[in-house]
């Protein structure tokens, strides 16, 4: 049996590929997928049917369309097709009416081949090459006797791999979008090893596990986690579900499935909006959703699932903002995680940056963050070289969440510094320039199965993730009077330049007679501003508040101001904000944090942290307790960041010293 890479499936391959020389012209690079992999489906299905052919047509005389009767014909396949006297080959009898027969033939396939092929548009690219006179040509390219697909000589699995090889080839030619829909087969790999190579389960005969994958693109990392478990287990089965939204993508997977008879289902649709694995639990789930993707059309349905009472709907633990999904898709996988009761799930996703730091304290982002790693969730996050992807070079990272820890792993997170681990590509490909060697997979596997420190490999407690966020407030102080300055802020206040010019002319004659007078305390400064508006006959409190405003200078010296029940009123120009770093106790997730916070432990931490690095310098300052939140970030980099000094200067200087000789030189030979 041929394997991937195999001399046999790149023939076949070139040999269908070659199809592209005729839509030269006719077609962009980028579009030669469209016609390509529709009629290499439909190619391996005529063959695969062939033998049946007879069988399918009687059972449909008799039966009508009965799928179950005529799946049954064709030997229990999920396709068939009733088409009384077309093959593929003998669309090709009628060249003047070749696009008219190959409708005919294509409409006699079941409802999922014709589902395939609605969301390939390839009615619309029937029509384009009808009208570009290539269309008899194409489809004879497809008729040759090279491209022979019968079960016979090409089996499922290696037919797989001959359509991967294709679908690869196309992700290439259309790099421009191909990070959407496609990730880099190494990428894919070390995704899959990290969630499998370590699970003694797998071994056992007969072993039967689920995954899904809810945003699944062409099925990739679906196909590559099906055919790892069987090199690590020949005996193992894997039954594989996702769900994908580009129409051509979803294609793309349920025809790769229909090819290789792969056990699983595929569902369209929004991941976000239309579960459509609603109520169902996987063994593992693994997904590359897109970076940076706004969720503004899902947003009414997604918020009225965060509103549900507590954790009822899958976003209970918070929303991120509206211009990135990640987190969303993130909480969707877990709500799809088995129980640990069960046996549990293993999931992992790839993220960009921002979700290991992005979002204040108490944000949607931090709360999510908090909700995984209280719950004991986040296992491993391992960042992976820059320039992997084929349309984006930003840096990108591995999380690994399970709800079924190791022993040695539980109340712990393991950071793994993998950004070293690549070879340079001899030819780019869009954005992707770089790529993970075999060998460079298996080592950083083994730096996630080793679980122990050493220089780029942290491990840390989960609470040390947390911390904190303080609000430090300092007293107001104030003084009132009337300069220049305060003149012109009272003048050009808007409440104030709403009254009628008699009102203004009478608060300014006030003015001129509050004279000299500086005022330090506030209940006497809001007495002569009292007598003030009442001379121009205003009253009210509001106005009150707009003159105090308007006549007050701050005052380092001056004493603090208070309110009418005695409280000091904070300076908002003062306020500041400190992380204090969460008690080292282990803590566990509480929707409602308030409790938490009102704690001997949590109370502590906080004067601690004031008396060490707050009051030293302004002994004035306090925190408003009301205020404090818990947020939670990832600072991946930070940990594994190396100081490197600078230069010496008189290095730097000698250096100068040397260009500026080499320029002179230089001058003096242009102007010799």
């Amino acid at each position: 049996m041929a394997e991937p890479g195999s001399t046999v499936i790149k023939n076949h391959a070139a040999f269908i590929w070659s199809v592209a020389d005729l839509l030269r012209g006719d077609y962009k690079q980028s579009e030669y997928g469209k016609v390509i992999l529709p009629l290499t489906v439909i190619r391996r299905l005529d063959c695969v049917l062939e033998p049946t052919k007879k069988k399918v047509l009687a059972a449909h005389a008799k039966f009508g369309d009965r799928p179950e009767i005529l799946q049954a014909a064709v030997g229990g396949l999920p396709f068939y097709n009733t088409s009384p006297l077309l093959t593929l080959e003998r669309v090709l009898d009628d060249a003047n009416n070749i696009a008219d027969q190959l409708r005919s033939y294509l409409a006699g396939f079941s409802a999922a081949a014709r589902d395939v092929l609605d969301k390939f548009e390839f009615d619309t690219q029937i029509t384009r090459l009808d009208r570009a006179n290539l269309l008899y040509l194409v489809v004879s390219k497809f008729c040759d006797p090279a491209v022979d697909l019968h079960p016979e000589r090409v089996s499922n699995l290696e037919m797989g791999y001959l359509y991967e090889e294709l679908i690869r080839r196309f992700a290439e030619l259309s790099n421009e979008t191909a990070g959407e829909h496609f990730t880099p087969r190494e990428v894919i790999r070390l995704m899959v090893d990290l969630l499998l190579t370590d699970e003694a389960e797998l071994h056992k005969p007969g072993i039967l596990k689920t995954m899904l994958d809810p945003a699944c693109g062409t099925g990739g990392m679906l196909s590559i986690a099906d055919q790892r478990l069987r090199e690590l287990n020949p005996d193992a089965k894997l039954k594989v579900y996702g769900q994908e939204l580009n129409a051509e993508s979803y294609a793309v997977c349920m025809s790769d499935m229909m090819i290789k008879g792969q056990d699983g289902e595929i569902v369209f649709g929004n991941s976000f909006s239309e579960d459509g694995f609603d109520g169902e639990r996987f063994d593992y789930l693994l997904a590359n959703p897109p970076f940076g993707v706004e969720w503004k059309k899902v947003a009414d349905p997604v918020r009225k699932e965060h509103e549900r009472d507590g954790f009822a709907g899958r976003f209970g633990a918070g929303l991120p903002r509206i211009n990135d999904g990640s987190f969303l898709f993130l909480q969707h996988m877990i709500s799809k995680m088995k129980r640990p009761a069960q046996g549990g799930t293993r999931l992992a996703i790839v993220f960009n940056g921002s979700p290991l730091f992005t979002g204040a304290a108490g944000s949607g982002e931090s709360e999510i963050r908090r909700w995984i790693i209280e719950n004991d969730w986040l296992e491993a996050v391992v960042a992976l070289p820059d320039q992997l992807f084929y349309n984006t070079g930003i840096a990108t990272y591995f999380w690994i969440v399970t709800n079924r820890k190791s022993a040695e792993r539980r109340g712990k997170v393991q950071l793994i510094d993998a950004r070293k681990y690549f070879t340079k590509m001899r030819k780019s490909l869009g954005e992707k320039r770089k790529e993970i060697a075999p060998e460079q997979i298996a080592k950083i596997v083994r730096l996630h199965g080793d679980c122990t420190e050493r220089e780029n490999v942290k491990i840390f407690p989960n609470e040390s993730f947390g911390f904190l966020r303080i609000t430090v407030e300092r007293p107001l102080r104030l003084r009132w009077e009337v300069t220049e300055e305060t003149r012109t802020a009272f003048k050009v206040h808007p409440k104030i330049a709403k009254l009628s010019p008699e009102i203004r002319s009478t608060l300014s004659v006030g003015l001129d007679r509050w004279g000299d007078e500086v005022v330090t305390d506030a209940t006497l400064a809001r007495k002569r501003v009292v007598e003030l508006l009442s001379g121009a006959g205003q009253r009210g409190k509001p106005l009150q508040d707009t003159v105090l405003s308007a006549l007050s200078v701050r005052d380092p010296n001056a004493p603090p101001v208070v309110d009418d029940k005695g409280n000091i009123e904070p300076d908002p120009e003062l306020r500041d904000y400190e992380n204090v770093p969460l008690p080292a106790t282990p803590v566990t997730f509480e929707a409602d944090v308030t409790a938490r916070l009102s704690t001997i432990e949590y109370r502590t931490a906080v004067q601690d942290y004031l008396e060490a690095e707050v009051l030293p310098y302004v002994p004035d300052a306090w925190v408003d307790q009301e205020k404090t939140k818990i947020g939670y970030e990832i600072p991946l980099t930070r940990h594994f960041y190396k100081y490197t000094p600078p230069r010496p200067l008189a290095e730097i200087d000698a250096e100068i010293k040397q260009l500026e000789v080499e320029i002179h030189s230089l001058i003096r030979e242009a102007t010799e």
